[in-house]
């Protein structure tokens, strides 16, 4: 026989037991790692942005990620390949024409939801650990409501990581010529882990083959849903990779321009 068991009148629907949670494992080592994770590339990042300097290496023709594309007054005009158009001000980005966009798309990318919904806001900070918020509305108000915006933050995404493309090939340059360093391994390795994490994006792979009801039909797009949907269950390492190619390019570049060491070279 099924029994239900009771509970008083405007109760909660929990399990009648005295403990917040009977995890006993350190559920709470994710969230505190979180934390201090992002927090620690947040800060980076925006300490990096709001420098302007030490951002080109004109020799070999290094931009870092961080300032790309340059197009402040302020940018040197040998870094300023798509031009120079915004005020040259200590208060607006260098590459103020991208980072927001960039910023978006990682706020709103579903596995960086999860992150820091459970770290910072603890909603819920792991499972079967008891939310820290009373209520909950879901992302159908503001702010959240935004989120919805994923999608054409995946596009500019895109076009950014083709404009990071280019200066990767631009960065295959000596002073004499063709050439090819660690910087440029380091480069190449950012803008490939970024085009991966761009691709393993769950918009990506609902724009490649979310809305086919025949996969027989379009063979091309079945292969390519299938191709994007192993690298999508590699979403959240992927996340986490780019944010260390990005702050270890940014950081290699900018020893070089400091002069803090010089360039491996292979070639040139």
């Amino acid at each position: 026989m099924t029994t239900t068991a009771t509970r008083p009148a405007g109760a909660k629907p929990r399990a009648a037991i005295e403990a917040k949670t009977l995890r006993t494992d350190r559920w709470w080592l994710a969230p505190v790692l979180t934390v201090i994770g992002l927090t620690a590339w947040v800060a980076y990042a925006t300490f990096r942005v709001f420098m302007q300097k030490l951002y080109w290496v004109d020799a070999y023709h290094y931009l870092t990620p961080f300032y790309s594309p340059c197009v402040s007054l302020g940018c040197d005009p040998a870094a300023a390949e798509f031009g120079r158009f915004i005020p040259d001000s200590p208060l607006i980005p260098f590459a103020a024409l991208s980072l927001p966009f960039l910023l978006l798309f990682r706020l709103t990318c579903y596995y960086y939801r999860k992150a820091y919904y459970r770290s910072f806001w603890l909603s819920p900070p792991a499972c079967a650990v008891p939310d820290g918020h009373t209520k909950y509305s879901g992302e159908t108000r503001f702010p959240l409501i935004f989120q919805n915006a994923h999608r054409y933050a995946f596009y500019a995404a895109v076009l950014i990581s083709l404009i990071n493309t280019w200066d990767a090939v631009l960065a295959m340059h000596s002073p004499t010529g063709f050439g090819f360093g660690l910087g440029n391994v380091i480069l190449w390795i950012n803008v490939i882990m970024l085009w991966a994490y761009t691709a393993s994006c769950h918009s990506c792979r609902h724009i490649i083959g979310g809305r086919l009801k025949h996969f027989s039909k379009h063979p091309v797009r079945y292969a390519l849903w299938g191709w994007v949907s192993k690298l999508n269950a590699r979403h959240m390492g992927l996340a986490w990779i780019t944010l260390a190619t990005l702050a270890l390019t940014d950081f290699y570049i900018m020893g070089l321009a400091a002069g803090w060491w010089n360039d491996l070279r292979f070639i040139g």
